[in-house]
């Protein structure tokens, strides 16, 4: 039976810290927080949640550069993408301290009543299960739209990253947020069922696998639970014969490499026209070359290591069985010597169906490279996958990108000329089996709300 959760440096392969996991007393006391802060904090206004949200900003930007740290030890990411990750929450919560009276207040509907209206109501307890590629941006721009809403948060996040989620709970703590309106939970996933089935959990938000959204929707749906899941992604970027070619190679090869390749919404597939497609793969394999990995706090380097030697060695394993099927290498595609979970920028190409490289999510710094006839048959091949996080398309003619992404791309998220990344601005989320719901934006806070028709004659 597990009772520690450890924290490990994928950098060095060192342990950090291990973790007590939470026990059955301490879960229960706070869900029954978590239930008496709800009958507080539903009851506050929209100014004094925007205080707190002020607050909390501000608290995060003094700390940054200590939970920016913590983050590229537990999880391997580069110092300087770290810093970045920590300044994107506080804006969004400065977003949502702008912007929250507007997005929920109550909407007049004329009909034949005297007065009828829809209100937005809080739902409850949120449990939020988050992944270890975002450590904090995931929990707070999940936390941010459902707090604002008048829901309190309890949070279960990935094992490894559990120095993370304690930093977290601290945030709030040090920016005076009442006891009880987020707490983090550290547990195992194979102990999650036991909150998901809890009558005090009104909803639940996930950001992981597709796997893992299946298992949540299936317990969740069973128990007429409210979810958003946000899940994996293969996404496709669309190079046509009009592209700029150096501005959609760096576009892609930063795309590719973010977060060292660890990112749903990572530039994945490249598919290019025949026509450019060896001046394009000339191109991407030059800038991969020229991408640094190492020591992730050494700003120099543009990749860390992968977050876990045993994903490194999956993803090795999914390159591997590409190429045993015909695909080529033209750069990377071995495990380094020495410490640590480090992925060298890699290059596949002639890649077909039936590739791990062509039909599933590589997470790590390994582009596919998928020639296509000519745009439809582009357009065919960035939709043929079970996922539809993001895309993407390269193109002079705006208006026919524009056309595509609109109209044509199986994608929650279609970027033109850009590769695909999140804003509080904008609703993030996807299709098909990359999930369902949206974060952010108007449309994020309205996920866990009861949207209530009130009629007076």
């Amino acid at each position: 039976m597990v009772s520690h959760l450890t924290s490990i440096n994928p950098a060095t392969g060192t342990i950090l810290k291990e973790y007590p996991i939470s026990s059955e007393k301490q879960i229960a006391s706070a869900v029954k927080q978590a239930q008496q802060q709800f009958e507080v904090w539903r009851q506050t206004n929209f100014k004094q949640r925007a205080q707190l949200f002020k607050t909390i900003s501000k608290t995060l930007r003094q700390h940054k550069e200590k939970l920016a740290a913590l983050a590229t030890q537990e999880m391997g990411k580069p110092i300087s993408q770290s810093i970045a990750e920590v300044e994107k929450c506080a804006m969004t919560f400065d977003f949502y301290a702008k912007n929250g009276t507007a997005f929920l207040k109550d909407e007049i509907v004329e009909t034949n009543a005297r007065k009828s209206y829809v209100s937005f109501q809080p739902l409850g307890i949120v449990l939020a299960i988050m992944p270890w590629n975002f450590p904090y941006w995931q929990v707070f721009r999940a936390m941010a739209p459902a707090l604002m809403a008048g829901n309190v948060l309890l949070l279960k996040h990935a094992s490894n990253v559990s120095g993370c989620a304690l930093a977290i709970a601290d945030i709030m703590k040090k920016s005076g947020a009442p006891k009880g309106l987020f707490q983090t939970l550290l547990i195992p996933s194979a102990h999650v069922d036991r909150l998901i089935t809890d009558d005090a959990i009104s909803a639940i938000t996930l950001t992981g696998s597709t796997e893992a959204g299946k298992k949540v929707a299936s317990l969740a749906g069973a128990h007429i639970k409210k979810q958003v899941l946000e899940l994996g992604g293969s996404d496709p970027y669309i190079i046509l014969e009009d592209a700029d070619l150096d501005l959609a190679a760096k576009v892609c090869v930063d795309g590719r490499l973010v977060n060292s390749g660890q990112s749903c919404v990572a530039a994945k597939r490249f598919v290019v026209v025949k026509a450019i497609r060896k001046e394009f793969e000339k191109r991407v394999v030059a800038l991969m070359k020229s991408a640094t990995f190492g020591d992730p706090f050494k700003t120099e380097n543009k990749i860390g290591p992968l977050a876990r030697v045993d994903l490194r060695n999956q993803l090795h394993q999914q390159v591997q069985e590409s190429l045993s099927k015909g695909a080529q290498l033209l750069c990377g595609g071995y495990i380094p010597e020495g410490q640590g979970a480090f992925y060298p920028p890699s290059v596949l190409i002639n890649v077909k169906k039936g590739m791990p490289a062509y039909d599933d999510e590589l997470f790590g710094p390994v582009a596919s490279l998928i020639e296509a006839k000519d745009e439809a048959d582009a357009i065919r091949i960035a939709n043929d996958t079970i996922y539809g996080l993001g895309a993407g398309i390269f193109s002079k003619n705006k208006k026919k990108a524009e056309d595509i992404a609109r109209n044509q791309l199986q994608a929650g998220n279609c970027f033109v000329n850009s590769f695909v990344h999140s804003d509080p601005r904008l609703p993030f989320g996807g299709t098909k089996q990359s999930g369902y719901g949206r974060e952010l934006s108007i449309f994020g806070i309205r996920e866990f709300v009861n949207v209530k028709t009130v009629f007076i004659q």
